[in-house]
């Protein structure tokens, strides 16, 4: 959460381009130090990279209808921000609780999160069509690249729980 605070604060700076570049690549390699861990788990679990690769199909194909519905409607879902915090917060509580208690989250957890984050790409994809101005594309690029790599997370975490 701190580095992408930190990267969040630093794609959002109008007056370096290179910062805004840094604060976006700290973001991707620190998902990737997060996300390489789990595809490893992905693969040698199932033998093959077949989940990760439909993980993935399934991640770029929800993507694609919510920024088609967003493009098309012209709607602006920044009422959304309000419902999206409290659902993160109210996540984020049941995360701690779980370590803290020592229970799994299941599959309804993660489909709830799946559907969180579909609200949170309807958001940005809005925020990008409404309310980025010129200039602050690597910012946007940031929001969406959170939101598409949280729900590929929450994807691929369904899939292996399937398996199991």
């Amino acid at each position: 959460m701190l580095v992408s605070w930190i990267a969040n604060a630093w794609a959002q700076n109008s007056t370096s381009a290179a910062m805004q570049h840094a604060g976006l690549a700290l973001y991707v390699v620190a998902m990737s130090v997060i996300m390489i861990p789990l595809l490893c788990i992905a693969q040698l679990k199932t033998g093959d990279t077949k989940i990760i690769l439909s993980a993935g199909t399934a991640t770029a194909g929800l993507f694609a209808m919510l920024t088609v519905a967003v493009f098309i409607t012209r709607k602006d879902f920044s009422f959304l921000r309000s419902f999206l915090a409290f659902g993160m917060l109210a996540a984020l509580g049941f995360i701690i609780t779980a370590l803290v208690f020592g229970f799994a989250l299941g599959p309804i957890f993660m489909y709830a999160m799946i559907a969180l984050m579909c609200g949170y790409i309807l958001y940005e994809t809005s925020n990008v069509l409404h309310h980025y101005r010129i200039g602050q594309h690597v910012a946007a690029s940031l929001a969406l690249f959170a939101s598409v790599v949280t729900l590929f997370w929450y994807i691929l975490q369904l899939f292996l729980s399937r398996e199991e």
